[in-house]
């Protein structure tokens, strides 16, 4: 009787009181202990509001009927369908959708829809995947931040092929302690080509002088990031370089004049195909004819051969450690010792190479400059600190 009615007087009703009732109406349905006969009417009533031309009113319903595992599913189905704003409520929170379900709104909705999907607690692999593949930045962003979802390594690469260039994108990416090394050098090259672009285009610097820094500056922070990766994970490490074109000699010599032999030798592995421990033997050796042949077989350019000699042989004698930086920083004797052998050289071909490693020794005086100001000033504040405790 109730049912027949609210029927009767909703025809007629104003939106807002109409919306108001629908969601008494639907909690009513939910949660009052109605019999078998007034469920039905009552799920029939909520059926027919389907329908009503106020968006007021089906968003009403899909607030109400959103979380609820007792929803009717027709009803659930057709506000999933509805407008976005009215869709999100079922979307982000109804228990009644099955993966499939999920994977089809991705494809067809829009961003809002979207995103109220990828904030779903406990999402699903699949979903995620989904979402990468196609979901809107917004959509992105808001999966990254889903502590609850589960993405695959391969849909968080995917997220950054697409949207690595948004500083929104790349700040939840990098703050992930689950992601690949291959993926955190990526991001490196896609924010340093978005300031390169910057840069260039408010002409603060030419284009081929940003490109440059930045080139270097990747370069920089790939030898600092492979001191910190495991030796397990190096190799696909140097994989991606080499795929992505990264893997240059500048690059190579940058990780041994740092100390980072780990990063020399399997970048050279994965060059010339041979085993590391294969590597370690040639380069321990000592001979200058295996060295080179190791080079060649490389495909490095012949006219870096004598700083890698020089560099090599440093390091047999311990001049790559007792400098402060671990394996991530320049080491500005070795690189002076190297340049001053390469000086010896005829000019031509080492011109290059010169001017190479004399950047390397610049930011590397640049860099121990900064570490002693640092302990200067540390030494000046621990001293400072024991005058006020006397």
């Amino acid at each position: 009787m109730i049912v027949r009615h609210f029927l009767d007087w909703v025809r007629t009703a104003p939106a807002g009181k109409r919306a108001e009732a629908t969601g008494a109406l639907a909690r009513a349905y939910l949660y009052s202990d109605l019999s078998p006969e007034d469920a039905a009417s009552a799920e029939g009533a909520l059926l027919m509001l389907l329908d009503d031309a106020s968006p007021l009113v089906r968003r009403a319903l899909a607030d109400t009927l959103a979380a609820s595992a007792k929803a009717p599913p027709a009803i659930v189905m057709a506000l999933a369908a509805d407008q976005p704003q009215i869709a999100a409520p079922v979307l982000a929170l109804s228990p009644l959708f099955v993966d499939a379900d999920l994977v089809d709104a991705i494809a067809t909705g829009g961003g809002a829809v979207q995103a109220a999907i990828a904030s779903r607690a406990a999402l699903p692999r699949s979903v995620a995947a989904a979402i990468a593949e196609v979901g809107s930045a917004e959509a992105c962003l808001v999966l990254l931040e889903n502590s609850n979802a589960d993405i695959a390594p391969f849909s968080i690469d995917r997220i950054v092929a697409r949207y690595g260039h948004l500083a929104a994108i790349r700040e939840p990416l990098l703050e992930r302690e689950d992601i690949a090394a291959a993926t955190r050098l990526t991001l490196v090259a896609k924010l340093s080509e978005t300031l390169a672009g910057f840069v260039a285009a408010r002409h603060w610097l030419d284009a081929d002088h940003a490109q440059r820094i930045a080139r270097e500056a990747c370069e920089k922070a790939t030898v600092v990031l492979a001191a910190d990766t495991p030796t397990t994970q190096m190799r696909p490490l140097i994989r991606h370089l080499r795929v992505s074109g990264q893997l240059t000699a500048g690059l190579i010599l940058r990780a041994l004049l740092s100390g980072n032999v780990v990063l020399f030798e399997e970048a050279l592995a994965e060059l010339t195909d041979m085993p590391v421990e294969r590597i370690s033997s040639l380069v321990d050796d000592g001979g200058n004819a295996g060295l080179r042949a190791l080079l060649d077989q490389a495909k490095l350019p012949p006219s870096t051969y004598p700083a890698f000699k020089e560099a090599i042989e440093s390091m047999r004698e311990g001049g790559l450690t007792g400098e402060p930086g671990g394996a991530a920083r320049l080491r500005r004797r070795v690189i002076e010792r190297v340049l001053s052998r390469c000086k010896t050289e005829a000019l031509g071909e080492l011109a290059p190479l010169n001017t190479l490693l004399r950047r390397f020794a610049t930011e590397a005086a640049r860099e121990e400059a900064r570490l002693f100001c640092d302990e200067l000033v540390a030494e000046t504040r621990e001293a400072e600190g024991c005058s006020v405790a006397a």
